[in-house]
């Protein structure tokens, strides 16, 4: 899927895609859990906004994971927060196959899934000021600088972002890679309607609801130091 492109929201323009779906190998059991358990925990994508106190039968405090991997992080916190309800978007179906897996063993209620573009989610399913927050952890860096422009946080995106946030909402983000940071920092305090929460400092202490990821751990074996953000919609 590389080079496919998807069009930004109001302005015509397009915009590359920040991810290429990758051939991983898929379990049988992963299989089977998209198969089965898709229609209980699954939502197709639809160019509509999505009525999510019909999607959850209730209304509560929404979270949305950018890019979820395997699914462990969004598990536990649904498991751990049953008063809120959690979206996950992923595009690899092994991860999307794996977190199914993991919240029917859960028993977990208050968990959806959308196997798609996340850009193309927020921009079509997600209404304006919809949700209570937005993570996304450890998105890939595309270290080259020629690849740079498939990077997910960018100026168009932190706008997105952010006009998906109800006043008071937070954007999580955390990266192992140095220069990603820095390019996360500038265009988020360069987005009007979020203001930076690290209280005169530039990245936030490690936020700790978050259970070491594999991505992290690799970092840290690696050496790379990990950056945390957070950034509260405003206006």
């Amino acid at each position: 899927m590389s080079g496919r492109t998807t069009p930004d929201e109001g302005t015509g323009r397009r915009a590359i895609r920040s991810f290429v779906v990758r051939a991983g190998r898929m379990t049988d059991a992963q299989r089977r859990a998209l198969e089965e358990l898709w229609p209980r925990f699954g939502i197709d994508f639809t160019p509509a906004p999505l009525d999510l106190d019909l999607v959850y039968a209730r209304r509560a405090p929404r979270v949305v994971e950018i890019g979820f991997g395997n699914g462990e992080h969004l598990a536990r916190l649904a498991q751990a927060h049953p008063e809120r309800d959690y979206l996950g978007i992923e595009v690899h179906p092994p991860g999307v196959g794996h977190l199914l897996q993991r919240a029917q063993a859960l028993a977990l209620t208050n968990l959806r899934v959308i196997r798609h573009d996340a850009v193309e989610v927020l921009t079509q399913q997600l209404a304006p000021e919809s949700v209570d927050g937005i993570l996304v952890l450890f998105p890939d860096p595309w270290h080259k600088k020629r690849h740079h422009k498939r990077r997910l946080v960018d100026a168009s995106f932190a706008h997105l972002a952010a006009s998906r946030l109800r006043t008071g909402g937070v954007l999580r983000l955390a990266t192992d890679w140095t220069p990603y940071a820095e390019q996360m920092l500038e265009v988020l305090n360069a987005e009007p309607l979020l203001a930076n929460r690290a209280a005169g400092r530039l990245y936030m202490p490690r936020d700790a609801q978050r259970e070491p990821t594999r991505f992290e751990l690799r970092g840290e074996r690696l050496g790379h130091a990990v950056h945390d953000l957070e950034f509260e919609r405003v206006a």
